[in-house]
């Protein structure tokens, strides 16, 4: 009886000391930069100092380490370094960008949001002002922000204006920012902790107005506030509508046309080594977007899930695409980009006759394209293939009675490797080739690529578990690189040229791999999603 107390006591203190560790390891993950993993999107607080026709906004829902803190924590242990370095680059780049210094000006005092917007004087204008909202830790760290900023620049000769709008304390004045020529510039503090710093006195009571009608700022926006419900998750948030959608974004000109696009909200979000987007992008009302009808649903799910099972080989680019013929003729010339389909080349007719699924493997040895038997039949494209000067004839082999050929017949050229004599001979040049498995068709570039079809036993794991990791398998597009193809593809978008240079190196080869695909939506939206991965 009397070891009843004592083991009491040890239950009780072992209960305790279970609970300090619980509760400590949970204050750990809570101040942990794993926690951007799991960040849970929210209305940023800068939006309501945003108008609604921004033309472009981003929220960073973070302080300036957690992101460096966090590409430390899952880079391999001999890239933590580098991997820190170039996100603190990047960070530091953007923020001299916007003239200011990061490790001397904002470090001590920069709280977990941080806000930007482009800003235009007149609607559909090209942005001509911007807006930057900064949060501080304390109510001190923000004063003394603003004082070190209007002492430094007043000793460097700007003259302030001090002012009240709406209730609000403005100054004002034409100085330097670091590292840039003298400029407009306004400054207002707001509830002791929020710092708006704006290119001119103008653009800041645009701020100061919206912020106190909610008809007007992006806070109060049905639309803002219902996009931030879907996307959920995410460290960043943007916005941007058709100005800066080709020019920052760098969409291609027959989306940001009038009438088209009318506004993009992303959300960027870390997971492990990666970076997954995910978008939404409001067409307008009669805007044609891919997608699948009523009918063709079933066809998408039985037809391109047997390409999937039954592709073999290696594979540096696999792309599927449903009923590449019956996307409207704007989304064209995305479609020949992403297939490599030159016009008049025999995967751009086969591509434009075939009204099911389509997918489309590159390997070192060629392109290889695989659809259903009867889509299209052979027989379809004998008129478009003959008129490009293109051969068929059949050429059955050991394993494959049903492959048929295409060639091209060309004249023999002095010094060509096929040219033995005479000049006039003609040359048979193979564009292109096709076999059968069932109810599927495969067409390759090479006889070798339909044989490493035919033959091979080893299907492209990694490309296939991309496609697999996005999750819509009745997307019009899903598209999974390689860091062959990602990095180059990567260093020819703007937006990327753009970031390179803020981190003041190349980030492309950091690359290892990148998916994207997109689902279209009732009520006129488009839900992109991609995920970027770094070794």
């Amino acid at each position: 009886m009397k070891a009843r107390p004592f083991l009491a006591v040890v239950l009780a203190v072992a209960l305790l000391l279970l609970s300090l560790a619980a509760g400590g390891w949970w204050l750990v993950l809570q101040h942990s930069p794993l926690q951007l993993q799991h960040q849970q999107l929210v209305s940023p607080r800068a939006a309501r100092f945003v108008p609604r026709q921004a033309a472009l906004s981003l929220y960073l829902l973070s302080d300036g380490e957690q992101p460096v803190g966090y590409a430390r924590a899952v880079a391999p242990p001999r890239q933590r370094r580098q991997a820190a370095e170039a996100v603190a680059g990047l960070r530091d780049g953007a923020f001299a960008a916007a003239g200011l210094d990061y490790p001397g000006e904002l470090a001590p005092w920069l709280g977990r949001e941080l806000g930007f917007a482009l800003l235009a004087s007149e609607p559909g204008a090209a942005p001509d002002g911007w807006l930057l909202a900064l949060r501080s830790r304390d109510a001190d760290g923000a004063r003394r922000f603003l004082q070190r900023f209007w002492q430094t620049r007043s000793l460097a000769g700007t003259d302030l204006q001090i002012s009240s709008y709406r209730g609000m304390g403005l100054i004002s004045g034409r100085g330097a920012l670091v590292g840039t020529s003298p400029v407009p510039i306004a400054t207002a503090l707001i509830d002791d902790d929020l710092v708006l710093i704006a290119s001119g006195r103008g653009v800041l009571e645009q701020a100061l107005d919206v912020s106190q009608i909610d008809e007007l700022n992006q806070a109060a926006s049905p639309r803002f506030k219902q996009a931030v419900q879907r996307l959920d998750q995410g460290a960043l948030l943007l916005t941007a509508r058709p100005e800066t959608l080709g020019s920052w974004l760098g969409l291609p000109g027959e989306f940001t046309a009038p009438g088209v696009v009318q506004e993009l909200v992303a959300s960027l979000r870390p997971d492990n080594r990666s970076l997954e987007l995910d978008a939404l992008l409001q067409f307008a009302a009669d805007a044609a977007v891919p997608a699948p009808s009523a009918d063709g649903i079933g066809e998408i799910d039985s037809t391109g899930a047997a390409l999937l099972a039954a592709l073999q080989g290696p594979s540096e680019s696999l792309a599927l695409v449903q009923s590449p013929a019956a996307w409207p003729a704007y989304w064209q010339p995305m479609l020949a980009a992403v297939l490599q389909a030159e016009p008049g080349s025999f995967p751009a007719l086969v591509t434009a006759a075939a009204d099911g699924p389509l997918l489309r493997s590159e390997a070192i040895q060629g392109w290889l394209l695989g659809t259903g038997a009867d889509q299209p039949q052979p027989d379809a494209l004998a008129g478009v293939l003959a008129a490009e000067g293109l051969i068929a004839a059949p050429l059955p082999v050991e394993g494959d009675p049903d492959l048929r050929v295409w060639t091209r017949l060309e004249a023999g050229q002095a010094g060509g490797r096929f040219a033995r004599g005479d000049v006039n001979q003609l040359q048979a040049s193979l564009e292109g080739a096709r076999s059968s498995q069932g109810r599927l068709a495969w067409w390759g570039q090479t006889l070798a690529v339909l044989q490493e079809q035919r033959d091979s036993r080893k299907p492209p794991r990694l490309r296939l578990e991309q496609l697999s990791g996005l999750d819509l398998p009745q997307a019009p597009l899903q598209w999974a690189m390689a860091a062959g193809r990602a990095q180059p593809l990567l260093q020819r978008w703007s937006t990327w040229q753009l970031l390179s240079a803020l981190a003041g190196q190349p980030l492309a080869p950091a690359v290892q791999s990148l998916s994207l695909g997109w689902e279209a939506q009732p009520d006129a939206n488009l839900h992109l999603k991609a995920r970027l991965e770094f070794g």
